[in-house]
């Protein structure tokens, strides 16, 4: 249905568009704008090419505070819609549902204008190669943009076509691994390399990467995590806990009701951007949860399992899958809903009010506009228990208090929206982070969320021996990404690791030999973002962002079924793919630490630790709360013709086998034995 004025369906709306067909919460939000919004589809750009108009492309997502503003400011306005109905064809896309879509004209703004973001707003030819590309854009300069590009296309085609195709052809050679001269070794020179230029890049004060905004990137400090235990290397360790005691004091974390929001806006951590995203806490449980093991430090564990309670208690849907993620604003208002005022937090806290001023930094707090307050701590527990001559326990008590005050007061709140899909690759990410808990701590309750999550991924995304990318009730099932097969095959694996039950194995192992079928790219030994062929150029998705490079988690999980298999073809095909990355781990590691995990793996001895008897889900659940780098685990309780496992198992007692380069120590009876075994290896 185009737009049209006072639609029987939709009586107290003066405009309808094509989105009213959609599920996407975003797509419902631009709904009811008077633009002529469209859904992505192909049967758009046959009718551009029949009437000759170019294409706007407007990408977001429902929790992104600029899309909301742009829409309120420009795309609501009658006029800039006159304009864009009169002249262009207009798309709106949900990022979380088309990331192919995201990721190539992404690859065009930057291309044009040297970086990006949301809400993104590209103008394009009928054949869909990019004109013009830029983020935000005031209701002036949209209407500017929208007159000048449209006069230029009228008066000179051929020289917006020249451009267009220029800027094409540029996306297809960002996304070209050019083979360097290869050779058959690998070293850690690249990753030393690569670390000494990223090192001057480091806040060791604050933690995260020097800049004005910060993001959390787990990636990175698990990288760090293993290459500092694995190479005695102390910065590297002591930078990593910085940035996690940071992160976890600071106001980028959720203090009243758990969770972090998506990225701070100042270089300390204490004023966020209030997004909270299912990849950026499913990945951080599982950040923190690994780091205890190290560190056995109790405020890391704490906020593991508060992340987890905080979304299985607001991000869980009833079928067992879990939300993409919750809105930044409410009421028009960004991040009203977790704010304070300080006459708000007087009258709210009624037990000790001064120390409650002092724990959480309110005098010193850097107030947001309107004096707003975000609550971070300044000092550590132990710290501030000495400096106030109280007790673990009485603080304990006090804070217990404090936050079921402040959340009895936010339940009276209006509640920011929720994305209500089902992304299957973020859904993967949970699984590790609950299963990562479960090694860590030994709770139960985790290992039983994983495979919770697992199942409802199979019942309702994995049709015809098929993946699909996103799911909530009545909307249309779109093709798995490699990002979907690639972190769901990883996450079944590490699932297997935990659980012991076999069909996660066989799960991953069908995922993967699919994925090396459908995604591959033929001119290079990597593996394309998307099986479909349809945009204007391919996708080779190599770095991390704020999820892992799929490439790069194939590779790892080729890798790990290379260990579990004895599979010398994986091995050989992760070789080849991190070969072709050496160059990119030497000048710019930082956003390639999925690939350089992998090189610590491929570089530094790699040990199969295999638990095989009637107490192996014992022994194996003790030996998985201790930090063991670069060494696999994995356990049976049954006979396997698993070849870690073959010929091993004895009805009459329980033994553990320590292995490198297929060669395995004597078997032995107890975890003392088989740690020194490892470490004498």
């Amino acid at each position: 249905m185009s737009c049209q004025q006072n639609t029987a369906q939709n009586e107290e709306y003066p405009f309808t568009n094509d989105l009213i067909n959609e599920t996407s919460p975003y797509l419902l939000q631009h709904a009811h704008n008077p633009v002529n919004w469209r859904p992505w589809n192909d049967d758009v750009f046959e009718e551009a090419t029949k009437d000759d108009k170019l294409v706007i492309i407007s990408i977001g997502y429902s929790s992104c505070h600029w899309c909301h503003v742009m829409e309120e400011e420009t795309f609501e306005d009658e006029k800039v819609a006159e304009i864009m109905n009169r002249d262009f064809i207009s798309i709106k896309v949900d990022r979380e549902e088309r990331p192919d879509v995201d990721q190539v004209y992404m690859t065009a703004v930057q291309l044009m204008t040297g970086n990006g973001g949301w809400p993104l707003n590209v103008i394009v030819l009928p054949n869909g190669k990019p004109m013009y590309g830029g983020t935000y854009h005031t209701n002036e300069q949209w209407t500017s943009v929208l007159q000048k590009i449209h006069q230029l296309y009228k008066d000179n085609p051929q020289k917006a076509n020249e451009y267009a195709e220029k800027v094409a052809q540029g996306i297809k050679d960002v996304n070209l691994i050019v083979p360097t001269e290869k050779t058959n070794d690998l070293s850690v020179t690249a990753i030393n390399e690569g670390l000494s230029k990223w090192k001057s890049d480091w806040d060791l004060e604050w933690g995260g990467n020097v800049g004005r905004e910060k993001f959390m990137l787990p990636g990175q400090l698990e990288f760090l995590l293993d290459e500092a235990t694995i190479a005695n290397d102390s910065t590297s360790l002591s930078f990593v806990k910085t940035t996690l005691d940071q992160m976890a004091r600071g106001g980028i974390y959720d203090h009243v009701a758990g969770g972090f929001y998506r990225y701070s806006t100042d270089p300390k951590w204490h004023i966020p951007h209030f997004e909270k995203m299912l990849y950026d806490n499913a990945q951080l449980a599982s950040l923190y949860a690994k780091a205890y093991t190290i560190f056995k430090k109790p405020a890391y564990k704490k906020i593991s399992m508060e992340t987890l309670a905080f979304l299985k208690k607001e991000m869980k849907n009833v079928d067992g899958g879990y939300f993409a993620a919750i809105d930044a604003d409410s009421e028009g208002e960004e991040g009203k809903y977790y704010v304070w005022t300080e006459e708000e937090l007087e009258h709210i806290i009624q037990k000790d009010y001064s120390l409650f001023k002092k724990y959480y930094s309110i005098d010193s707090s850097k107030k947001m506009e309107g004096g707003k307050i975000v609550l971070y701590q300044s000092l550590e527990d132990e710290t501030f228990i000495k400096e106030h001559q109280t007790t673990q326990k009485h603080l304990g008590d006090l804070k217990a208090s404090w936050r079921a005050n402040l959340l009895e007061v936010r339940k009276n709140r209006v509640k920011p929206n929720i994305d209500d899909k089902i992304i299957v690759s973020w859904n993967a990410l949970l699984i590790n982070g609950y299963v990562d808990a479960y090694k860590a701590f030994g709770t139960d309750e985790y290992l039983n969320e994983a495979k919770s999550i697992y199942n409802a991924i199979i019942e309702s995304a994995y049709l015809d021996d098929q993946l699909i990318h996103s799911y909530k009730k009545g909307s249309k099932r779109s093709k798995g990404f490699l990002e979907d097969y690639v972190f769901m095959a990883n996450a079944s694996i590490n699932l297997y690791t935990a659980s012991m039950d076999p069909r996660h194995l066989e799960f991953a192992q069908k995922l993967i030999k699919t994925t090396l079928i459908q995604f591959k790219d033929d001119s290079s030994d990597f593996y394309r973002f998307t099986a479909d062929e349809s945009l204007i150029a391919k996708i080779i998705k190599n770095d991390d962002g704020v999820i892992p490079s799929p490439n790069a988690v194939l590779a790892n999980s080729l890798f790990l079924l290379g260990h579990i298999e004895y599979n010398r073809d994986y091995m050989a095909n992760a070789k080849a793919m991190l070969l072709a990355m050496q160059p990119y781990l030497k000048d710019g590691i930082r956003s390639y630490t999925h690939w350089a995990s992998l090189q610590l793996k491929m570089t530094y001895p790699y040990y199969e630790i295999a638990v095989v008897g009637d107490k192996a889900y014992v022994l194996r659940k003790e030996l998985q709360q201790k930090f063991l780098a670069n060494t696999l685990i994995v356990a049976s309780t049954q006979e396997s013709n698993l070849p870690l496992f073959k010929g091993r198992y004895v009805s009459d007692g329980t033994y553990i086998y320590v292995c490198k380069d297929n060669t395995c120590k004597l078997p032995v009876e107890n975890i003392e034995d088989a740690l020194e075994q490892l470490h004498g290896f």
